[in-house]
């Protein structure tokens, strides 16, 4: 049996996220007057941001055909919950004396960056919001690798050259399927937050959330798409992010959707096997991360045995991780010393890694020690966005990797490419820094407030404990008609596969809604299109979801 039909029947699976390593500071003030956001200067009255629109025009040749586009490159201002549309004057003061608030000058706003491309035609044309997470990440990596109408190109598996890099055709633009719309986070890429507590007003699950869904409503009416059929795709964090997007929009602003396209899945964070160690007690994440990590092995070829089939070493993993490993760690100091070491000699088989290691591990191995240790007999640290990558150890001697090979290896290319393109072909960021990252992960509020709880959560960080899962599940219990794909890369060390597959057969809905949940699976990492094969086949398998469920023929 493939690991498909496996998965089929079980059915009813970030950093520079796709990818992100965060790395830039949120907008300090000194910067704002020179990239064109508010500012309240002495001698100067507040000044709120103002939508932008840059049009241009283009042509991308997908499957033979060349298809003619217009492009909006721009911003739309965005305000927290509970901010009202009547203008206020900005120098008045609340009642209690504090500026902002009732009365007075919004708290914080965003003015959010984005690319619109339209081919136009006949009919209601479907349209599509694609985002990165982080979360702090720009979006440069769905817009420049995956389905933009231009292509950044880097090597497969290896770390790219320095410029020049080439941007080339995307035959693997969506456009051919629906319009596309790339919207930067609020403080990333040319997206700008200004305000009081304007961190505390964006920098959070919730927060983030909701300026998402006001962006895609104001956006349906700028641009008359309401009665477009309507799709979300995020990647990495943007995953979670469309879980609580697409609930708000349905339970909240009565705006149906027709799909939801996941690309490297992560719902429930405490699944994460970056740091599961400090979640003790909690074993899951090192029993859906054992697929990943045997294909990481088979790639590598560091497993003692010989596999010729990939899918059918997964299908084995997937049933030894949920059957004899999972009652082995569940036993926890119970287990014999007998079943220990028959399940480390497992482990072995499964990972490459040496049984002393594995004992000495309790069986328990996280990503981070995984990645330090299989190749540390060639001085190399095993990549975790896409764990095909490889490069030399910072420190030998570390318990875990130090970074990621794979963000090493394409971020100058990405960031290089969409600097160029923003500006010489959109026309757009004249006197402005782009952002590709910022770093709010560790000040990231994860506190939220799931459907029916009267009052959110405490602040949570960090992450563990943050799950969207009842989001998804009660969106998808609203409008019985949505449909959701989750793709996802065998080798991801960030966002394991599997770990996709687990959550969606864990959401609290009915069974019969089970069947509107699609599985994808590819030979790639976390940024499945960084492989020129593993990006045509998510090209056509997202093409082929919109046409499906779109109700237009695309």
């Amino acid at each position: 049996m493939s690991r498909r039909k496996f998965t089929s029947r079980l059915l009813l699976a970030l950093a520079l996220a796709a990818c992100v390593t965060l790395a830039a500071a949120a907008d300090p003030p000194q910067e704002r007057k020179a990239e064109g956001e508010p500012e309240k200067a002495e001698g100067h009255k507040f000044e709120p941001f103002k939508p932008e629109a840059v049009a241009s025009s283009g042509s991308v040749t997908i499957g033979g055909r060349a298809i003619a586009y217009q492009t909006i490159a721009g911003t739309l201002v965005v305000h927290p919950r509970g901010w009202d549309d009547v203008p206020r004057d900005p120098d008045a003061k609340a009642a209690g004396g504090e500026e902002g608030g009732e009365g007075g000058n919004p708290t914080a706003e965003a003015s959010m960056f984005y690319v619109y491309y339209s081919k136009g035609g006949e009919g209601p044309r479907p349209v599509t919001f694609f985002y990165n997470g982080g979360p702090g990440s720009s979006t440069m990596w769905l817009h420049m690798g995956a389905f933009g109408p231009r292509r950044i190109v880097t090597s497969t598996d290896a770390h790219t050259p320095a410029a020049p890099y080439s941007l080339v055709n995307n035959a693997s633009s969506l456009l051919d399927a629906t319009d596309l719309v790339f919207i930067d986070a609020p403080g990333t890429g040319f997206s700008r937050i200004a305000g009081k507590d304007k961190e505390k007003a964006f920098f959070g699950l919730d927060p983030d959330a909701y300026a998402f869904s006001e962006f895609i409503t104001q956006f349906l009416t700028k641009y008359g798409r309401w009665n477009s059929p309507k799709y979300l795709f995020g990647e990495s964090y943007g995953t979670p992010r469309s879980a609580v997007v697409v609930n708000q929009l349905e339970s909240e602003r009565s705006v149906d959707l027709n799909g939801v396209i996941l690309l490297s899945q992560i719902l429930s964070f405490d699944l994460s096997p970056d740091r599961p160690t400090g979640n003790p007690g909690v074993d899951l994440p090192y029993e859906t991360v054992l697929p990943t990590y045997a294909a990481t092995a088979w790639y590598h070829k560091k497993l003692p045995g010989e596999h010729p089939s990939l899918e059918a070493l997964l299908t084995e993993v997937e049933q030894f991780a949920m059957g004899d490993y999972a009652r082995a760690l569940a036993a926890g100091s119970d287990l014999s010393a007998s079943d220990r070491a028959a399940i480390a000699g497992k482990l072995h088989e499964y990972t490459g890694l040496p049984v002393d290691y594995i004992l000495k591990a309790d069986l328990r191995i996280d990503s981070g020690e995984f990645r330090q240790n299989l190749q540390s007999d060639g001085g190399l640290t095993t990549g975790r966005l896409d764990s095909r990558f490889s490069g030399p150890d910072l420190d030998p001697l570390s318990q875990r990797a130090d970074y990621d090979p794979q963000s090493a290896a394409l971020s100058s290319a990405y960031v290089s490419a969409f600097n160029d393109y923003a500006r010489k072909e959109l026309h757009y960021g004249e006197g402005k820094i782009f952002k590709p990252s910022i770093q709010t992960f560790r000040t990231w509020n994860f506190a939220h407030q799931q459907p029916g709880q009267q009052i959110q959560g405490p602040p949570l960080s960090p992450r563990q404990g943050v799950n969207v899962l009842p989001d998804l599940a009660n969106a998808m219990k609203l409008n019985p008609n949505l449909k959701v794909q989750l793709n996802a890369g065998y080798f991801d060390l960030a966002t394991p596969f599997y770990q996709g597959v687990y959550e969606m057969h864990h959401l609290p809905m009915p069974q019969s809604l089970q069947s509107n949940i699609e599985f994808r699976f590819y030979d790639s990492g976390h940024m499945v299109y960084a492989k020129d094969a593993s990006l045509r086949q998510l090209h056509d398998n997202v093409a082929d979801f919109i046409h499906r469920t779109s109700h237009t023929g695309g």
